[in-house]
């Protein structure tokens, strides 16, 4: 099993013809994504990388079957493609843009509610399941096929729980980069809902910062759920200096509750194994599913 995308997804990439979408596009092919096509306003039509490239994404959805799609559209008409691929029918919308505006968001955050689809991101490094699909910016070498799940605010700390999980002979069912900006789409604890109710997933790796409540609901959550499946969390910015923004816009400390003490506390208050230390994320997977 996997969550939110597998061998079968049918993946296109909006913003496909463009610099980046083009790069990240090559780099899921060559890992042997089922990726069966792009959008690109005005390119309709025409074939990129060999795949067909439309107008938009209802198109894809009606020619060759799209369900997932890609975002590499520029800040300014990000929050209009997620819209669109909403109201195209597709299912896993994928946001990788940084920089959209907050107020798009709210937008797109009240738009998509009508709609049944899965929202990613934005400013994330996307989903991958090992050998079945990478729809995402990260290295597709670091993830090997197996039974930890993994849940992250951060794109580099996503790899490094992958890499350390890997290094302990262990592998990853699904790892998803919810990204961390104020408002995003799939929030921690409905990744850590998703990968908690999946039956491959043994363990889960939850990788948190400061600012916001995401991962408390989080693990308010696991801890009335009742599951026995072990969760392994870590908070990034304890030294952090209150107030300030530290790399992502949703990593500001706005309350007590916000710090990464507080948070950590609430975790392991919910039976989540808290680790002080990214390099500890591995040998604490191993450990709790011995």
């Amino acid at each position: 099993m996997s969550v939110l995308v597998n061998k079968d997804s049918k993946i296109i990439v909006q913003g496909f013809t463009g610099s980046e979408g083009t790069f990240h596009a090559e780099q899921m092919i060559e890992y042997g994504t089922n990726v069966v096509g792009g959008v690109t306003p005005g390119k309709g039509g025409q074939e990129h990388l060999g795949k067909p490239v439309f107008n938009t994404v209802e198109q894809a959805v009606q020619e060759v079957g799209a369900d997932t799609t890609i975002i590499f559209v520029p800040p300014a008409f990000a929050a209009d493609a997620i819209m669109e691929a909403a109201s195209a029918g597709i299912k896993v919308i994928i946001t990788i843009t940084e920089g959209i505006p907050v107020g798009d968001m709210v937008k797109v955050y009240d738009y998509i509610k009508d709609f049944d689809c899965t929202l990613v991101g934005p400013n994330c490094p996307g989903v991958i399941t090992p050998e079945e699909a990478k729809v995402g910016i990260m290295p597709g070498f670091v993830f090997k096929k197996g039974n930890v799940g993994i849940v992250s605010k951060s794109g580099t700390l996503t790899y490094e729980a992958a890499d350390q999980v890997v290094r302990q002979g262990l592998g990853i069912t699904t790892a998803i980069g919810i990204g961390g900006d104020p408002i995003i789409g799939t929030t921690t604890r409905e990744a850590v809902e998703l990968l908690i109710n999946d039956p491959e997933t043994e363990c889960v790796v939850m990788i948190g910062e400061i600012g916001g409540q995401l991962e408390a609901d989080a693990a308010h959550w696991y801890k009335n759920s009742g599951s026995k499946k072990p969760i392994v969390g870590f908070i990034a910015g304890e030294t952090a200096p209150a107030g300030r923004t530290m790399g992502h816009a949703g990593a500001i400390v706005g309350g007590s509750d916000d710090t990464a003490q507080a948070k950590k506390r609430i975790m392991k208050e919910c039976g989540i194994h808290v680790v002080d230390s990214p390099a500890e994320i591995g040998s604490k997977v191993k450990q709790v599913m011995a």
